[in-house]
């Protein structure tokens, strides 16, 4: 076996770091996964600790090599993907002045609502593609820089949490791929280089702030301690890669023109790759880079399977306990239940906002609710409610998306939520366009592998992941499905504008009583 050359795909995600080692054809050989906590110290703060990150790269690496016992000069690379938007204040030894805050921390709430009304907001998302929200680095800049200038003052530089990996393999070496960068509201799409005018508002220099270099950038000579420990050669080539969300799109092969790529994990997103960087005249939709040539337009939400985890946990105990028995997976057993319910949830809808929101909203302080409840409605329909609308939420994302680009030709979709049949067929009928469903999970990683090749020269496109997909399965919309909800779409839209108002309201009553408590 150790004749044979192989590539490790690396993706650091919100809750664990997964790796896997494909042959060169993408045939998947071993597959490791590593997880780690989310801190929610107050009630909008969302961190991750930067050494159980690194930690858990070395021990997936090592995990793979000691799995499989492949020679370490068999590994042809390592190539990266990782959550976007995340910050991690360091001195100048590198060591973190605090944890990394991540995409869902909505500390900088105020401080994106002042940047988009009087700090010139929307000029700057047109610039740079990121739209103004408290997931943005731009915006938990600004919080850090006056509401804890104790931190601002002292950090030497503000990097990602991919940043800090690379930095500590590589003793000390900053960079930042134009995808990671291009998600920081920092980064002039035009110009692949970090914006003048937002940096003089996050009170910044490029100094602070790493090199930005190609997607396609290689680096050898990684420490020899960590080569140790992770079973590798220091030469092993690392990829820098990309941004989780664009290499889901390599992944699945959602590459050409009018080919849409629909993820849903713990969060979700909608995105499409077009040739040239394209912002929305509504700032509804991000544009982020996947190489110089290839920009991925969409849009991410904060409720995707964290919001059927949250149903599970809070209302399903008892069916919790029927799964154990039965042995069966508990979200086997909820869908069974969703199952028995006719589409529409008769009337009962579910806006998933529980933790605000991102597209097509942009609204940290959306809240959920359920709307419509009357005395015929039971556990079942409110079970089948919550799987709806997250599907109606992510379908609110695509017609904004289908302004810009028409019409998708095609939608594949992947993450959790694809190894249930029935989300898959609920998203057929709420979309009414024929779903495809590629049988890996592991996209990300798989676009991280594809993109590292074309790196490395062995390839000189991407159409090449087609053939490493491996066997899809499709959902064609039922259409009596589909007419039902096309009647129940507009009520959902209409509900979320014209709770504006008292989605503040209730979300600064939520503050305020976390504050005191």
């Amino acid at each position: 076996m150790d004749q044979l050359t192989y590539m490790i795909g690396i993706d650091l995600g919100t809750t664990s770091t997964k790796a896997v080692l494909y042959e060169k054809n993408g045939t998947v050989i071993a597959s490791a996964n590593e997880g780690y906590p989310l801190y929610i110290p107050s009630f909008s703060a969302a961190e991750q600790n930067p050494e159980e990150i690194f930690n858990a790269v070395i021990k997936c690496v090592d995990q793979l090599m000691r799995q499989t016992k492949i020679q370490p000069e068999s590994v042809m690379f390592v190539a990266f993907s990782s959550a976007m938007h995340s910050v991690i204040p360091i001195d100048s030894n590198g060591k973190p002045l605090m944890n990394c805050l991540t995409w869902a921390d909505n500390r900088s709430v105020e401080w994106s609502e002042k940047l988009q009304k009087d700090l010139g907001g929307f000029d700057i998302y047109l610039r740079t593609g990121t739209p103004i929200h408290p997931m943005s680095p731009l915006a938990k800049l600004l919080w850090l820089r006056h509401d804890h200038p104790d931190i601002f003052n002292k950090a030497y530089k503000f990097i990602s949490i991919k940043e800090y990996v690379f930095a500590k393999l590589f003793d000390g070496h900053y960079v930042v791929d134009y995808s990671i960068a291009s998600g920081t509201g920092l980064m002039n799409l035009e110009q692949l280089n970090w914006d003048e005018e937002a940096l003089k508002i996050a009170g910044i220099t490029p100094d602070h702030l790493s090199v930005i270099v190609p997607t396609t950038h290689v680096m050898q000579g990684v420490s020899q301690k960590y080569a140790d420990e992770m079973g590798l050669i220091p030469s092993t080539p690392f990829i820098i890669g990309a941004a989780d969300g664009v290499l889901s799109n390599l992944g699945v092969g959602a590459i050409d023109p009018g080919v849409v790529a629909v993820t849903i994990g713990t969060s979700g997103a909608i995105r499409t790759v077009v040739d040239k960087p394209k912002t929305d005249p509504k700032g509804r939709i991000f544009c982020y880079a996947l190489t110089d040539k290839h920009w991925v337009i969409g849009g991410a939400v904060n409720n995707g399977g964290v919001i059927f985890q949250w149903m599970r946990d809070e209302f399903a105990s008892s069916e919790v306990e029927t799964a154990k028995r039965l042995g069966i997976s508990p979200y086997e057993m909820l869908t069974n239940i969703a199952e028995k319910v006719s589409p529409g949830s008769e009337g009962l809808l579910f806006h998933p906002y529980l933790a605000g929101e991102r597209a097509p909203l942009w609204n940290p302080n959306a809240r959920g609710s359920f709307f419509g409840l009357s005395l015929n409605h039971r556990k079942e329909h409110m079970i089948r409610a919550v799987l709806e609308g997250v599907i109606f939420n992510l379908y609110t994302v695509l017609l904004a998306m289908e302004e810009q680009i028409g019409l998708p030709q095609q939608i594949q979709a992947t993450g959790g939520f694809a190894r249930s049949p029935l989300w898959r067929q609920m998203m057929a009928d709420i979309f009414d366009q024929k779903i495809v469903i590629p049988e890996s999970h592991e996209s990300s990683c798989l676009g991280a592998v594809v993109l590292g090749l074309y790196a490395m020269g062995e390839i000189d496109s991407f159409q090449i992941v087609k053939d490493m997909i491996g066997d899809t399965y499709e959902h064609i919309p039922n259409k009596q499905n589909s007419a039902i909800y096309k009647k129940l779409l507009p009520i959902y839209i209409n509900i979320s504008r014209k709770f504006e108002d008292e989605y503040a309201a209730i979300a600064k009553f939520q503050r305020h009583f976390s504050d005191i408590r």
